[in-house]
């Protein structure tokens, strides 16, 4: 019974908060609608989990709101068979969606305690093409590049020239960039080697802590 009430409510935010705001692709659509997201919130906060908020998570992290999480998917143009690079699992929800909509997903957390959790949040669904890694996203996973499509959930003072090297040709990297309190989200493309810009609305992340991010502090 508790499942099928938050099927509808996962209804209910795609319908109102989502599509309603101009996302378009009918497979992200599906697997927002698809993923238990109160799955990859604590338990304090489950009774929030399809409402039209980020919610905090330990460390001082978030998962981000439903919305931004179906544009910044939607902005890769996944067609089911890329590699794609995360930079910050978080809880581990947007490693989710995109282990539904892409081949292979490798995902980067700087906290342990948090990739752990993520990890088995991600077992919960028996997702085998997701790939947890501990270090500094700034940097990326060269040793995995390159990829078809980088998605970055915190914001840096400039896109890190390490994702952009790490993106293949025709590749889309999805990235807030701003200052720690304002951002715009960013999406970047590499044409014939030329590196393509496109802003597309503001927003508001944590930062990216790393070598080519924010300093801790």
């Amino acid at each position: 019974m508790k499942e099928d009430i938050f099927a509808v409510e996962r209804k209910m935010m795609v319908e109102k908060q989502i599509s309603a705001r101009g996302v378009k692709d009918p497979r992200v659509l599906d697997i927002m609608r698809l993923v238990p997201r109160h799955e990859f919130v604590p338990s304090e906060y489950r009774e929030f989990a399809y409402r039209d908020a980020p919610l905090p998570l330990s460390k001082g992290q978030t998962i981000s709101q439903p919305y931004i999480v179906a544009l910044m998917t939607e902005l890769l143009e996944l067609e089911g068979n890329e590699k794609v690079l995360e930079i910050g699992t978080g809880s581990g929800y947007q490693a989710a969606i995109l282990a539904y909509l892409a081949n292979e997903v490798h995902t980067i957390e700087r906290h342990i305690d948090l990739a752990e959790e993520a990890k088995k949040n991600i077992d919960k669904l028996e997702l085998k093409n997701v790939f947890v890694h501990i270090g500094d996203g700034s940097l990326g996973l060269p040793n995995e590049a390159p990829f078809d499509a980088i998605i970055v959930t915190a914001a840096a003072p400039r896109v890190p020239p390490e994702l952009l090297s790490q993106l293949k040709e025709k590749g889309r990297l999805v990235i807030p960039v701003g200052s720690r309190g304002s951002q715009f989200l960013e999406c970047w493309r590499i044409v014939a080697g030329v590196e393509e810009r496109e802003s597309i609305l503001p927003v508001a992340f944590v930062p990216l802590v790393g070598d080519q991010g924010w300093q801790e502090e």
